[in-house]
């Protein structure tokens, strides 16, 4: 098994803790802070979790909720099995095959029964 490094992203719950509840108020002081972007891909760095991050969009956030990036990035090890499934969980049993598994058709013409 591989370990892969994966996150929680809480701007969502910073957000909410600040009395910030709509997206589109977020839009202004970004740009206050030269971070301009639209309400749109605003809204996709809240609700999402985004795969990239720009530093000075971090600092941004940083700044305007007085808080630091382990505040808004709890990251965390996932481990990945062999086929690559991720699991959250250690030492785990798979699931057993099913013991009802479908025959296989065997196509015979119309003169044979």
């Amino acid at each position: 098994m591989t370990k892969a490094v994966a996150y929680h992203w809480h701007l969502r719950k910073v957000m909410n803790e600040h009395g910030m509840q709509s997206t589109t108020d977020l839009v202004p002081l970004l740009a206050d802070r030269g971070v301009v972007m639209t309400s749109t891909q605003v809204y996709r760095i809240v609700v999402g979790e985004p795969e990239r991050l720009n530093m000075r969009m971090l600092a941004a956030l940083c700044d305007i909720f007085d808080v630091t990036p382990n505040d808004l990035i709890e990251p965390y090890v996932a481990t990945n099995s062999r086929r690559g499934h991720k699991t959250g969980t250690t030492g785990a049993t798979p699931p057993k095959p099913s013991k009802n598994r479908p025959k296989r058709a065997t196509i015979r013409g119309a003169d044979e029964s």
